[in-house]
């Protein structure tokens, strides 16, 4: 099963195993300031340690998640780190290992996730000899040569160069989702499927919003974390749970809102004057003929340094329903108290989920 991108599950490396001393006494605690690692991430360490040749990268990726079994690399399934790493493997001629830094589910889109990686630039013509590394424009650009080959659907948008200890996912202070509603009984687009959860009913903002103001803070968010959440501890931070409308995408202005923008300059009574003497081609139910009714768009953000693992998706299931009046906004906090996520409404579907940004105080 594929990880979600909201299911950032540990905030520091899981703790290493360490065996008694014969006389059975507790071992030393590790220093606070050196939380321990991964085997990976001490191999990457020393590795770079050992070879002043090897360069760590900070890539900023943006992918639209349709396509894709998740972030993680899985056999025989296509993943962002496996596409990653194919198109690395092509650029530098030999294998590397990508790291994101958070981890998404099928269906789940970024608007921008974030990987680290170590390349050693080898001559080509020199076999064995170690040159000086890529500028990390050079790195963006061959990367993204070799990705337009595939499907198209992810882009490299930022490089930068960072120290070899430098940890994608470990060194995040903050993560923020965003998750995109399309309300109306209209069919949803071609232009939409797959980009957001269509739903048919009217929403009521005003109440969403009083009630995305109660899980702000920090709190035990046990009836917003899927079965399988491997995060030690169920407390959370949620920075913001923001509920906003704003135009759909792929918004085009009609005839009379172009004609109102040209003649912002007139006065009021010339702008509706002009604008009622447009003519249109209507169809039988009054609207133009082709054109679409427009869905009202709301957009969920949720930011937090952490999310438990379907976190984002389990709070936005419960919002929607109190935009529809299955829920009111007192059942909000019951849900939140009750610690269990039996009580909470069914989970949003992935295709709306979009990992917005990921925040780093770079070196």
């Amino acid at each position: 099963m594929s990880n979600e991108g909201e299911a950032d599950r540990h905030l520091s490396p899981p703790k290493r195993q360490r065996s008694l001393s014969p006389d059975t006494s507790r071992p030393s605690k590790l220093p606070k300031s050196e939380p321990p690692r991964l085997p990976d991430e001490r191999s990457e360490i020393a590795m770079g340690q050992r070879n002043p040749g090897l360069q760590r990268y900070l890539v900023a990726v943006e992918y639209i998640g349709t396509l894709f079994s998740g972030s993680q690399k899985q056999p025989a399934f296509r993943t962002v780190v496996g596409v990653l790493e194919e198109a690395f493997q092509k650029f530098i001629g030999q294998p590397v290992s990508v790291v994101c830094s958070s981890r998404t589910d099928a269906g789940v889109h970024a608007l921008s996730n974030v990987c680290h990686i170590d390349v050693e630039r080898i001559s080509k013509r020199k076999p064995g000899e170690v040159l000086p590394p890529h500028e990390p424009v050079v790195v963006r650009r061959a990367v993204n040569h070799f990705l337009q080959k595939n499907e198209g659907d992810i882009t490299v948008t930022d490089v930068r160069c960072v120290p070899p200890d430098f940890h994608a996912r470990y060194k995040a202070l903050e993560r923020t989702y965003h998750y995109r509603i399309l309300s109306g009984p209209e069919p949803l687009s071609a232009f939409e499927k797959n980009r957001a959860w269509h739903v048919p009913e009217d929403l009521d903002i005003t109440a969403m919003k009083r009630a995305s103001s109660i899980l702000v803070g920090h709190h035990d968010f046990s009836s917003f974390r899927a079965a399988g959440c491997q995060a030690n501890s169920p407390m959370r931070t949620l920075e913001e749970l923001a509920v906003t409308e704003i135009l759909p995408a792929l918004y085009f202005p009609s005839i009379m809102e172009r004609s109102a923008t040209e003649l912002l300059d007139l006065d009021t009574s010339r702008r509706i004057s002009t604008s009622s003497d447009a003519k249109t081609v209507k169809s039988e139910n009054g609207r133009e003929f082709g054109h679409r009714l427009r869905h009202r768009c709301f957009v969920v953000t949720a930011r937090s340094r952490s999310f438990l693992y379907h976190q984002v998706r389990l709070m936005v299931g419960v919002l929607k329903s109190v935009g529809t009046g299955d829920l009111t906004v007192s059942d909000v906090e019951r849900i939140l108290d009750a610690k269990t996520v039996t009580v909470a409404s069914p989970m949003a579907p992935g295709c709306g989920l979009y990992l917005g940004n990921v925040k780093y105080d770079l070196p």
